[in-house]
This record gives C-alpha cells, structure tokens and sequence, in this order.
C-alpha cells in the first residue's frame, strides 16, 4: 500500500499510524490530532466488532461518526465467545480484518492477555473519562451493561414476581424461563458468574432442574417472552427494556441486585486502519455520544449533567449493583456452568 506523502511518524501496513503514548500521558496537541484525522481520512475506512448483540447505541454513534468524518464503519456483531475465535483465526492467519473492538471487560482481559491489542494512545477527549475508570493504555472503560429479569405480564403478576434470584427455583417457574447460554461467553456467562459468587452452587442446581431452555438470539428473546412463550427471561439488559414498551413486559431488577459487565473500546494489534480506528474511539467520548448511551437508561463512564433525565431512566442507570466478572476466572466459570447446565 503506497504511503500519504504527509506522513512522518509511524509506519504501519496500512499507511501512517501515530505513535502510541502511555497512560496518563497529556492529551495530544492540535497539530498531532490533525495528521490523525487526515490519516483516517486517506485510510478511508473502519471495521468495528460489537459484542453488544442488537443494541443501538454503537450503531447510533457509528453512524454519526461517517456523518462529521465521512468516513464508513463496517460493524460485525457476535457473541462475544464468536469474536475471540474471529480475532485468534486473523491473528494466526496475519489478515486481521477488526479495527476496533466493542466488548466485555472478560473477554477484552482474555484478549489483552492474548496479545490481541495495541495501545490507543493519547485522545483529545480522554479527560472526560470520570477519575474511577480512566487508566490502562490497552482500552477504555466506557459503558456499563446491566442485567435483571424480563417477564411477560399477562402470565406473571406482580404478587407472583420474582423479588430475589432465588426466587426462579419456585417450581412455578419450571420450563418457564428463557435463558441466555451460560456455557459460552455473553450475558448468560456474566449472570451464572456472579449469582455463582454470591448464591453458590446449590443455587445453579436448583434452577438447572428448573428446565431452562437456552437461546443465543438475543434480541429475539425478548420478543418470545412478550408472545407468551416463556414466563421469564434471563438475564436481560435493563437498558433493553425500554425498547419494549406497549408490550406485555417489565423488567425486574432482583433485590440481591444486578450483575454488570463493563464494555470496553480497544484498538486491535496490527489494525489495518489505526488512525481511523483511534477517531472512532475518540468520537465515542464525545459529548453527543454520551447523550446517546444515556437516552437508553445505560450508564456511561463519561463525565456529564444528568439532571434532565427522566425518572424511568434514571431508575434504569442507577440500578443496585450485585457484582461484575473476573476474566482471570473466567474458564473455569464456563466449566462450572458446563457441568451444573448439561
């Protein structure tokens, strides 16, 4: 690929790449971030991964970065186990396709620890991060993903509702409830980690003779509880819910409290287009894409005034907090699932 003339820094297959600074370096100054954004200009082109399954927020900012950059996003979305496999073939293979990974703190930890990613450097929006989840060279802590329980109403009433995870062993519920894989990373692995931390192994037995069927099309999902398929769904995106008003749902934060996985930006190891890659993840701390996050009710690690929200949203992005996840424990979770959830 023949390299822009402009380009003075770092050489990379895919043209011009600026050079990496570590965390809690200072923010580049004008002139650095214009050859950035006229390097992603002649790079011309982004491939973004999505772990986040059928949610629009990265949809909606994607499409808003083409808009100010006219600079086209390729998205892929996959379950977040599909995206390790995805990342290990093109590393192995030397034909990295991804640019920027959208993902769970698990599964970006277990590719950090692969050696999948580069470091984003420096960004002219990076102190908006709020102090608690800025740090680390190889991503950025932006989104929180929350999970509760979604019902259909016309068969769960509100006297009967679940009010504790523990609830779901009730032998009411038995072949009822619609579950997320906890056997593969996603939702279903964060929830069977953290309720397994906190409710124990006798919890899992218990809901395994409850007969849960497992599904792995997650927006479809939903739409089975609100037919009346299925009583419940687990565990499911509080923020999601408000997509579904006027149907027979609701969704249930238990009073344990909502198991969370943190989302992460990062730039992938020998990226075919860097400099695009870093504007995109610069543009997700921008303002209008804060705003974004927070229309749906999902809490963002962007720094803001949220006065004017509504209360259903605020009741959403400031749910009780039961626990996240621990990548380094991660496989042997996915085996303990295996073996409770045949």
């Amino acid at each position: 690929m023949r390299r822009p003339p402009w380009c003075a820094i770092t050489i990379a297959a895919a043209g011009c790449v600026v050079a990496s600074i570590g965390a809690g370096a200072a923010e580049p100054d004008d002139a650095h971030w214009s050859q950035v954004v006229t390097a992603a200009k002649w790079e011309g082109r982004v491939t973004f991964y999505s772990a986040s399954v059928g949610t629009q927020e990265h949809v909606a900012i994607a499409r808003s970065f083409e808009t100010r950059y006219g600079i086209p996003v390729d998205i892929l979305e996959a379950r977040a186990s599909e995206i390790r496999e995805r990342n290990r073939v093109e590393a192995s293979s030397g034909r990295r396709i991804a640019d920027v990974m959208w993902n769970g703190s698990t599964s970006t930890g277990i590719e950090e620890a692969a050696g999948m990613l580069s470091a984003i450097g420096p960004l002219p929006r990076q102190s908006a991060l709020l102090p608690q989840f800025a740090g680390g060279s190889l991503s950025i802590k932006l989104a929180l993903t929350v999970y509760g329980l979604l019902v259909n109403t016309s068969l769960v009433s509100d006297a009967a509702a679940p009010k504790s995870w523990r609830d779901l062993a009730d032998p009411r519920w038995k072949a009822k409830i619609l579950a997320d894989d906890m056997r593969a990373l996603g939702g279903g692995a964060v929830f069977f980690f953290v309720t397994y931390e906190h409710l124990g192994r006798d919890f899992h037995e218990a809901l395994a003779r409850q007969q849960l069927q497992f599904s792995r099309a997650l927006p479809e999902n939903q739409r089975r509880v609100a037919r009346g398929e299925f009583a419940i769904y687990l565990p499911m995106v509080l923020s999601e819910s408000l997509r579904l008003k006027g149907l027979p749902v609701r969704a249930i934060i238990p009073e344990e409290g909502a198991p969370y996985v943190l989302f992460n930006l990062s730039l992938m190891k020998d990226a075919p287009h860097p400099n695009s890659a870093r504007l995109l993840i610069n543009h997700f701390l921008e303002p209008e894409s804060r705003a974004v996050f927070m229309a749906t009710g999902r809490p963002v690690s962007i720094a803001g005034d949220d006065s004017a929200l509504a209360p259903d949203l605020h009741a959403i992005a400031n749910p009780k907090l039961m626990g996240t996840t621990d990548w380094t424990k991660q496989e042997r979770m996915l085996g303990l699932a295996g073996e409770i959830y045949k």
